[in-house]
């Protein structure tokens, strides 16, 4: 999980890290909402907009999230910045930037299932299933897939299923998809995703190791891949069977 823009390359250097990363209860007070909302349509206006986020449904998405309850309680000051933010297990939750730039890269809509892989916090979860009809995440830290569970619950994103396992296979049960996003870096592109790949469909994830880039693989109507690279970015390692190098 990601990192922030700087002059075109996603870096995760300015992690920020918190003193304990258990979450809370959901905040609900109509002042807090609006002070939130707020500092949404701020982060909208100045993070992606004056970026290159032009997606409307991305946009709309990024402004409906309440992106401070995937946070722990101690750091939902800072939810809105341009950055990451540690969730706790050495993971992170993507730099608002990043989670918007994947998502319009997969040319998400309605109508089309997702798989998102590296569940987190459920932020990215969440993003997408405010633009697709059907998301299906997987963590392989099982106290995040739990936590993520409730938490989407509590926000009634009743659309979105998550699962603790290892991502590098998918999830062949509910394949094939239309979207899949990938919060962090294998050495290669895991073939088992590729192969659950919808005709039509985009994956967009992020390979290497010291030096990485941002991929998007797409396959066609015919069945044909094809794929180009989106810039560099620094994610964290995928874990599991991508360490053993499939």
């Amino acid at each position: 999980m990601a990192s922030f823009l700087s002059r075109g390359v996603l870096s995760m250097s300015v992690l920020l890290t918190c003193a304990a990363c258990g979450f809370g209860p959901m905040t609900s007070s109509n002042g807090d909402a609006g002070r939130h909302a707020r500092l949404r349509e701020e982060m909208v206006r100045r993070q992606l907009i004056a970026r290159d986020i032009t997606d409307d449904g991305v946009l709309a998405a990024m402004r409906r999230v309440p992106r401070h309850e995937f946070v722990p309680p101690d750091m939902r000051d800072q939810a809105y910045q341009d950055a990451p933010l540690s969730i706790g297990f050495g993971q992170t939750i993507s730099q608002p930037y990043v989670v918007a730039l994947m998502t319009q890269l997969t040319r998400a809509s309605r109508g089309k299932r997702a798989l998102d892989v590296g569940t987190g916090s459920g932020y990215q979860a969440a993003v997408l299933a405010e633009v697709v009809d059907q998301v299906y995440s997987i963590e392989i830290v099982c106290d995040l897939a739990e936590q993520a569970t409730e938490r989407l619950g509590q926000l009634e994103y009743d659309n979105v299923t998550v699962r603790c396992g290892d991502g590098y296979a998918g999830w062949e049960e509910h394949a094939p998809f239309d979207v899949i996003i990938v919060a962090a870096a294998p050495r290669e592109i895991p073939q088992p995703l590729i192969d659950q790949l919808a005709p039509g469909g985009r994956l967009v994830i992020p390979v290497g190791e010291a030096h990485q880039e941002l991929v998007v693989v797409e396959r066609t109507a015919d069945g044909s891949v094809h794929q180009f690279t989106a810039g560099g970015v620094r994610f964290v390692p995928m874990t599991g069977e991508a360490e053993r190098g499939g």
